[in-house]
């Protein structure tokens, strides 16, 4: 999965993608541009999750609609929009390498075989990908058709993440999920048919959902030996159906620690390793992608409301496409598919990098520190102190990492590194 960051400040769209006004004298003097990675959002999706706060729209078929419209999804069109948007991005990021590509929604496996195989080929026509280059797509078992992922895997993808949460029937159905248990167990069959790699998404924490659940969950994703396993807790984010009619059954504070203390015990035993506060996988199969962002690499991003970060000789970009699907194709086809293009505040560096950074269970370097941000170590001395101290941290002459409990207390110890913390 992606992890987005919304930029603030000002709109600077007018000048977006004008590389000569983003290579302007300012405040920073980044040694080298870290890794590039590519992020494309196909927004749309079967059914709106009550949990979901990311950029996904429904499809709904039109009933008796006028003579020539139609029900599909606008594939075609979404397609030349992103084609639209990367040709007017490319004078940003011309001459990069590109290490991974991620397609996330939404739902992209609701698009065509012949439609991702038609953007990997843009992609791949316009971008200089390195040989390995990590390819992701989104998929969720209620759009999972047999043969299907391995035409995905023909059109060039290289890496499912798999959208299970859960093998319970009743805590689908809570989370508002469009397939079944038995759905489920066979897209990751397939998968697992068709793919060297992929990732299996969890949920726990969830409503009704006790002790018991977690470890039956837990036992059947194991017992398919996925290669990477994420699993995250069920928040409320703002803006969604459950943040405004949040349910009555969730399992109280000490509760959701105890199911984390089974998800580390269980993955360990079947011989996953954590290497990211959400995220386990056997030797050979991290997410590279995933690691980028943690490790405040560059990302460029397409689609309906993708977010993006991109590094240049002087400053760090944050931009923001525009996020109604219609809005965006129209805007993208004329040529102007960012909405938002901030720089990074100087003062906002430390706690953007360890917003990333303390995910990792082996922290950062402070060598990566300074090629990522440009700032002295100096820069975070006293908070890195602080955390220290509270046990929340952990280091030694070349890096720092959470300690056992800066994982269990992990948004605590990113607030540390706040410009008004300081």
């Amino acid at each position: 999965m992606n992890i987005p960051i919304a930029p603030a400040g000002t709109a600077g769209a007018p000048l977006a993608n004008d590389v000569l006004h983003q290579m302007r004298p300012g405040p920073l003097q980044l040694p080298a541009l870290p890794p590039l990675s590519v992020y494309v959002h196909l927004p749309w999706c079967l059914r709106k999750c009550p949990y979901c706060d990311f950029n996904s729209h429904e499809w709904k078929a039109r009933a008796g609609g006028a003579e020539g419209e139609s029900d599909a999804l606008p594939e075609g069109r979404y397609l030349d929009a992103l084609v639209a948007d990367l040709d007017a991005a490319l004078p940003l990021v011309w001459g990069r390498s590109v290490h991974s590509i991620f397609i996330g929604g939404g739902t992209p496996s609701l698009f065509s075989p012949q439609g991702i195989d038609r953007l990997i080929g843009e992609l791949r026509a316009r971008l200089k990908l390195v040989p390995d280059c990590e390819i992701t797509l989104e998929a969720n078992p209620g759009t999972f058709e047999r043969d299907r992922f391995r035409a995905f895997r023909a059109a060039g993808v290289t890496r499912l993440s798999i959208g299970v949460q859960s093998f319970n029937d009743a805590h689908l159905k809570a989370l508002g999920r469009v397939h079944d248990r038995a759905q489920a167990i066979a897209a990751v069959q397939e998968a697992a048919a068709a793919f060297d790699t992929y990732n299996i998404d969890l949920m726990y924490a969830l409503p009704g959902q006790a002790s018991a659940d977690l470890k039956a969950d837990l036992a059947q994703a194991l017992a398919l030996a996925p290669p990477h396993l994420s699993v995250y807790h069920l928040t409320l984010e703002p803006n969604t159906y459950f943040a405004k009619y949040p349910p009555q059954n969730l399992p109280p504070e000490d509760e959701a620690y105890a199911m984390l203390d089974q998800i580390s015990e269980a993955t360990a035993a079947a011989g996953m390793a954590r290497y990211e506060v959400s995220a386990y996988a056997r030797e050979g199969h991290r997410c590279w992608h995933n690691t980028n962002y943690w490790q405040f690499g560059d990302y460029l991003g397409l689609g309906a409301g993708a977010h993006g970060k991109l590094s240049f000789a002087h400053r760090i970009v944050r931009q923001v496409r525009f996020r109604d699907p219609r809005l965006y194709m129209d805007n993208a086809l004329a040529g102007n598919a960012v909405a938002q293009s901030d720089d990074v505040a100087l003062a906002d560096l430390p706690f953007e990098f360890m917003l990333n950074a303390l995910r990792l269970k082996e922290g950062f370097s402070f060598a990566n520190f300074g090629e990522r941000t440009g700032l002295a170590i100096t820069a975070i001395q006293r908070a890195l102190d602080r955390a220290e101290q509270k046990g929340l941290l952990a280091r030694d002459l070349w890096r720092a990492w959470p300690t056992e409990r800066g994982f269990d207390f992990l948004s605590d110890l990113q607030e540390m590194f706040l410009p008004d913390a300081a």
